[in-house]
């Protein structure tokens, strides 16, 4: 069936922002989006999860999304981070995005409070009636304590700027009766569930690693989207030790920003309450960069 949303097929990056001395560090976002530019990434996402949202403020969280904006320059889209558990600050947030240009909205499950199935709803009608760019829903409720039902999200397709979901639950049952039923565009929120979210109809990932391999990723979707199983499989496979033993050592984006120290491409630097890696997770970090050929 032709799905909404198509347009974001393949492979988007969630950015980290980049900190310097405890302030962000514009120059080097600025060279994070070249890097996917260049790379031909479809999609850009800054000030999600990835980009340590929950510890910026307002100003910098929009100021964020401005830049990516203007140092994409048309080139790639931008899709950004709006959501909160606050009906009305993702509200703010997703309008002040649409003003700055951004393409889409990605917005997560309110968090913490723990709405109800009709409490969703009414979340998401109320931002996507305020905007007129596309939303990507984001469930992920390993995060956010509860999750969005597939006859919520089923529900919520009838919106007409409702046209993504990020899945994150883990669950190929819920993805599968989502994508029989509605016909939103499922993106992976998993990297490595991005293959097996490909072969039941899904048409791509919001990828962490896609920080620092985007082409590996790009490569691996683009062979399942043509047709090569064989390929796509064994890309996945290369993949997964690094998915699994990065990711796995601490909480996003802790060893992803650790990598990309190392890979001299970001400072490392976070904002409390995340803590750098410590000195054994650390050698294991290098060790697995070592094992894919990064380092």
């Amino acid at each position: 069936m032709s799905r909404k949303g198509s347009e974001y097929a393949g492979l988007s990056v969630a950015i980290v922002t980049p900190l310097r001395d405890g302030a962000v560090d514009y120059d080097t976002l600025g060279a994070q989006v070249e890097f996917q530019v260049e790379a031909a990434t479809t999609c850009i996402c800054p000030v999600g999860t990835t980009g340590e949202s929950p510890t910026l403020t307002h100003d910098e969280h929009e100021r964020v999304i401005a830049a990516t904006v203007e140092a994409a320059g048309g080139r790639i889209k931008v899709m950004a981070g709006t959501g909160s558990n606050s009906t009305a600050e993702a509200i703010r947030l997703t309008k002040a995005a649409e003003a700055a240009g951004a393409d889409a909205s990605l917005q997560v499950a309110p968090y913490y409070n723990k709405p109800t199935q009709e409490g969703f709803y009414q979340h998401y009608r109320a931002i996507a009636g305020s905007v007129r760019i596309p939303l990507c829903v984001y469930n992920i409720p390993g995060r956010t304590a509860k999750n969005i039902e597939p006859a919520t999200l089923i529900r919520l397709a009838k919106i007409d700027n409702v046209t993504m979901v990020k899945e994150a639950t883990g669950s190929l049952d819920q993805a599968s009766q989502l994508l029989a039923e509605s016909d939103l565009t499922l993106l992976s929120g998993d990297d490595s569930l991005t293959l097996p979210l490909m072969s039941i109809g899904g048409e791509g990932v919001i990828s962490v690693v896609g920080n620092i391999i985007p082409r590996d990723m790009i490569a691996l979707v683009d062979a399942y989207r043509a047709g090569d199983a064989a390929t796509a499989a064994a890309k996945h496979l290369k993949l997964f030790p690094l998915c699994r033993d990065m990711l796995g050592l601490a909480t996003n984006p802790i060893p992803l920003k650790a990598a990309m120290m190392l890979l001299q491409r970001d400072t490392g630097e976070m904002r409390l309450p995340m803590t750098p890696l410590d000195e054994t997770k650390m050698a294991s970090l290098k060790q697995t960069l070592i094992d894919y050929g990064l380092l």
